[in-house]
């Protein structure tokens, strides 16, 4: 069975519900895990920039880019670059990138970190 997955914000929570009507919730406050309060926080910015349909526009994407990730990827300016990272994450061709389709643009540039503290560490 498929679940059907509906993020809910209220007080800070973010919830969770299924087709069996379970329902876990998740807070940033109640985490101890570090990992945890990561990938939720990832969750928690594409919400804000997707607003209520779950999809970024070209506009959102690039907002998203340029406020939260400046230190890591160089802002936005020009529309050629956009328009080609827009076109390699949308996927499905529908003009919008929803969380799937966004999840590889932080495993990049995960990864690129990744490269760049293991050089310092050599260092």
């Amino acid at each position: 069975m498929t679940l059907k997955r509906r993020v809910v914000y209220a007080s800070g929570t973010d919830v969770l519900y299924s087709k069996q009507k379970h329902r876990q919730t998740f807070s940033l406050r109640t985490m101890s895990s570090e990992l945890e309060k990561a990938m939720l926080t990832i969750v928690q910015i594409f919400h804000k920039y997707s607003r209520q349909k779950c999809k970024l526009k070209k506009a959102d994407l690039k907002d998203l880019i340029n406020n939260e990730m400046s230190q890591f990827v160089l802002k936005i300016q020009d529309k050629d670059t956009l328009d080609l990272l827009f076109s390699d994450l949308d996927q499905n061709g529908d003009r919008e990138i929803d969380f799937q389709e966004f999840i590889p643009l932080i495993a990049m540039v995960t990864s690129a970190c990744h490269d760049l503290f293991m050089t310092e560490q050599n260092h």
